[in-house]
């Protein structure tokens, strides 16, 4: 088997209203859809994204730039293949459109892996459960009053969430407060509940505002400060009983590597685009299981499960349903838990009326 071509297809999948973290105003998920085809009629999927359309295009020609790469290669050659391209990216960096490139390409060529053989991702990495707890993660944003957030809260409780994740940010830190707890008084403490400041705090913010907030027994308190302040994150790690949840925004099995050097973090949170696909995902959480430290994936539910099913320190993934639009088949939560899928590669594959309806 070997491959015989690469194609690109820009989609911008808008959300059903603008929503606000801390930090973005978020109007729709823009992705390049990659299909990776063989001579024997195998392809494989995968994408990249990007909020609002920012820099879509520049990914986009990366991600085709890097087709001669693989073209007339056997796709079973995941390590080599991602090992070529890495050491290819070094004179431009090996870090933000590079990365995010090379992902969707990974993630494309093991898929192909999957269909190959017959077989679910999860089952040839080495099964370690058929289903994993998740968090909703679509909603109880910044730019939702007390009474949306808790409206929220109950419909997430209704779609069979036992998990969920509000966002908080600047401002007076009583507001902040309030957004937690009138959540934490709809769900009650049997629910997991997360907070998310997506990086907008200094340090010594988030340890006053994290204070506040131990009495709501949160599952973590993620990304308080800007992802390159280590130092900030170790201190708030030490400052809080909470849990600190990070690493969505570092990129390969070096960032991650230090940020379990620097202390940063109790829970890593490597994002399967600036990780570097499925190949350096399991790399570093392998890495972080030598430290015996849980990861969870950051967006891109569906392509996770594969990797959340065959990863035994992975404790729970994000539910977000941005993507859920561009695919055929669809994900069910039930009791806190999806199943992983159990069709062969990562057990997604693109609708094309979806693709050309968001076509750009």
């Amino acid at each position: 088997m070997r491959v015989s071509g690469l194609s690109t297809a820009i989609v911008d999948v808008p959300l059903p209203k603008p929503i606000r973290s801390a930090i973005h105003v978020i109007k729709s998920a823009t992705c390049v859809l990659v299909t990776v085809e063989t001579d024997e009629g195998v392809s494989g999927e995968g994408l990249a994204f990007t909020i609002n359309g920012a820099r879509i295009k520049s990914i986009d020609a990366m991600i085709q730039d890097l087709e001669p790469m693989i073209l007339g290669r056997d796709p079973h050659d995941t390590a080599g293949l991602w090992q070529q391209m890495w050491d290819a990216l070094n004179f431009v960096g090996q870090k933000g459109v590079p990365i995010i490139a090379m992902s969707a390409i990974d993630t494309a060529l093991w898929d192909i892996v999957g269909k190959a053989a017959g077989k679910p991702l999860h089952k040839l990495f080495g099964a370690a459960r058929d289903k994993v707890p998740a968090y909703a993660s679509g909603g109880l944003w910044m730019s939702l009053s007390l009474d949306e957030l808790q409206q929220e809260a109950r419909d997430f409780l209704s779609q069979g969430h036992t998990a969920m994740k509000v966002r908080v940010g600047k401002g007076p830190v009583a507001a902040q407060v309030e957004r937690v707890e009138a959540v934490r008084d709809v769900i009650g403490y049997d629910i997991r509940l997360m907070a998310d400041a997506n990086q907008s705090l200094t340090a010594k913010e988030a340890i006053r505002l994290g204070r506040e907030l131990e009495r709501f027994d949160l599952t973590w308190f993620e990304e308080p400060v800007p992802c390159w302040d280590f130092e900030g994150h170790a201190e708030i790690r030490a400052a809080l009983d909470t849990p600190l949840a990070s690493g969505e925004t570092e990129y390969t099995r070096y960032g991650m590597r230090q940020m379990i050097e620097t202390k940063a973090c109790d829970i890593l949170m490597p994002d399967l685009e600036r990780i570097g696909g499925f190949t350096e995902f399991r790399r570093s959480a392998a890495l972080a299981a030598a430290f015996d430290i849980p990861v969870t994936p950051h967006l891109f539910t569906e392509y996770s499960l594969c990797l959340a099913g065959s990863l035994p320190n992975c404790f729970i993934v994000e539910h977000m349903p941005w993507f859920a639009p561009i695919y055929r088949e669809s994900i069910q939560v039930k009791d806190g838990e999806i199943e992983i899928p159990d069709r062969p590669g990562h057990g997604f594959t693109f609708d094309p009326d979806a693709v050309d309806r968001f076509r750009v």
